[in-house]
C-alpha cells in the first residue's frame, strides 16, 4: 500500500477544516453562553452569537468591545453592595440572624424571629437586651441571661 502525497494533504487539509469548524462552533457556543451571562435580552443574545457566526474572529473581537463590562451576578452583587452601604449611611437596622431590615421597635424579626429588643415592664418601649433601665422612665429591667 503506497501513500502518495495527495492523500497526505487531503488528510491534512481535511484535518484543518475539522479543526476550524470546531474552533467556529465553539467560538459561538463561548459567545453565547457568555452574552447570557450578561445581558437579559435576547435580541443582544442574538446579535452577539450572529456577529461571531459571520465574522468569526474578527466578530470576537468586535463583540469583546461592544459587550456589557460586568455580568449579571457581578451587577447584582454590586447593588446589594450598594444597598448594604446605603442601609448602614442611613442608620437602618438589620437582624443579626437573617440580615433581613428590621425597624428600630421591633421586638423580634418578622422574618425568623430573632428577639431584638424587650418591652419594658412600666412603659412598654422597646429596649435594648443589654440595658437595665429603661430611659423613657427611669424603671429597671432586669438583664435576660444568653
Amino acid at each position: 500500500m503506497t501513500i502518495n502525497l495527495e492523500q497526505i494533504i487531503q488528510v491534512a487539509v481535511a484535518a484543518i477544516g475539522a479543526y476550524l469548524a470546531a474552533l467556529w462552533l465553539s467560538l459561538i457556543l463561548w459567545t453565547y453562553r457568555d452574552i447570557r451571562g450578561r445581558s437579559r435580552d435576547w435580541l443582544t443574545h442574538l446579535m452577539a452569537v450572529v456577529l461571531v457566526a459571520f465574522f468569526n474572529l474578527p466578530g470576537l473581537v468586535l463583540y469583546f468591545i461592544l459587550r456589557p463590562g460586568e455580568t449579571l451576578a457581578q451587577s447584582y452583587e454590586r447593588s446589594l453592595e450598594e444597598e448594604a452601604m446605603l442601609r448602614e449611611l442611613q442608620g437602618e437596622m438589620a437582624c443579626p440572624t437573617c440580615k433581613r431590615r428590621v425597624e428600630a421597635d421591633f421586638l423580634i424579626c418578622p422574618n425568623c424571629r430573632t428577639r431584638l429588643k424587650q418591652p419594658c415592664p412600666h412603659c412598654q418601649h422597646p429596649l435594648s437586651l443589654k440595658w437595665e433601665a429603661c430611659p423613657y422612665c427611669g424603671q429597671g429591667v432586669a438583664v435576660p441571661q444568653s
